[in-house]
């Protein structure tokens, strides 16, 4: 059994104290041994979204290895914020493939703790790491991008370092209800129809319905389940509105949208960081939090 890696994770000339693996067909073959290490020439071949396979056994091994690339001073910010993108997006891939996502959820604390200490010392990095996106509205991204918007929001507001932890595992679970949603629904090109807009709707109580399975807290559940409500009243799946909706909630809402904005789909062209707020600020307002939509004004000024 094996988990994933991806390649940004991985640093030239760094020995490697687990065994890589790539897979070809069905099968895993062994790529680099334990104590190992990468050339620049062999890295440069990986594509940025390549994986590799690490036995299963080893995986409490990685995230040694990533939390010592954490706290190396030798390892420069934006090869750090690299190293946890590659690895978040990982996790959330995972998160959504798998059946059982309790190492998922058990991991998921540790890496946003290492994003929430890198943005303390870091807030540079933000940008950076939302830089690294392929912008493509992928789950994955979508999911990991929404993550890092949301503690960006919530360290503005005032949020404590255990809170910001707290909302970036919900926001990456927030879209985990798609998991039972149609293929063919999420990947299709184009407006959804009735029916198929319908079951998209469904996807914060599919969502639900799946973290209430494993030991979560009540806000990581809010995020997945209230995301799409609206301080109108307006969204679903409940009709909430207002103080009634989790403050976590609300900002992974705002950022939600704001990343669907500047994300390039099949369907539409994606707006600039600045276009998008001035979207969100005239037409659709009312629908957030006034002081969260500050916060994102805030936010996305230094993303521009």
């Amino acid at each position: 059994m094996y988990f994933q890696i991806r390649v940004g994770v991985l640093r030239e000339g760094v020995s490697l104290p687990f065994d890589l693996f790539i897979q070809l067909g069905q099968r895993y073959v062994h790529y680099l041994k334990q104590g190992d290490s990468l050339t620049s020439e062999k890295i440069s071949k990986f594509k940025h979204s390549d994986q590799f396979y690490v036995p299963l056994e080893q995986r409490k091994v990685f995230k040694n290895f990533v939390s010592d690339s954490m706290n190396s001073a030798s390892v420069k910010p934006a090869d750090k914020a690299r190293i946890l993108r590659d690895t978040s997006l990982a996790l959330v891939e995972e998160i959504y493939e798998k059946k059982d996502i309790s190492e998922a959820l058990n991991d998921s604390k540790e890496i946003v703790s290492h994003l929430v200490e890198m943005m303390e010392k870091n807030p540079e990095n933000i940008d950076d790491l939302v830089q690294l996106s392929s912008h493509d509205f992928y789950t994955f991204n979508h999911s990991l991008d929404v993550g890092v918007y949301s503690m960006g929001i919530g360290k503005l507001i005032g949020y404590s370092n255990e809170d910001l932890v707290e909302l970036g595992r919900g926001a990456l679970f927030h879209d985990i209800g798609k998991k039972w949603v149609d293929a063919e629904i999420i990947c299709k090109k184009g407006a959804l129809d009735d029916a198929e807009w319908a079951q998209m709707q469904r996807h914060p109580e599919y969502g639900l319905k799946i973290l209430s399975d494993y030991d979560v807290s009540e806000a990581i559940k809010a995020c997945c389940f209230e995301h799409h409500e609206s301080f109108l009243g307006n969204g679903y799946p409940q009709g909430m509105d207002g103080d009634s909706i989790h403050p976590m909630a609300r900002i992974v809402a705002i950022a939600d949208t704001f990343d669907a904005l500047t994300t390039q789909r099949s369907y539409n062209k994606p707006m600039s960081p600045k276009d998008a707020l001035l979207f969100i600020t005239t037409k659709i307002k009312d629908k957030y939090d006034p002081e969260i939509l500050k916060a994102l004004q805030s936010l996305a000024a230094a993303l521009n």
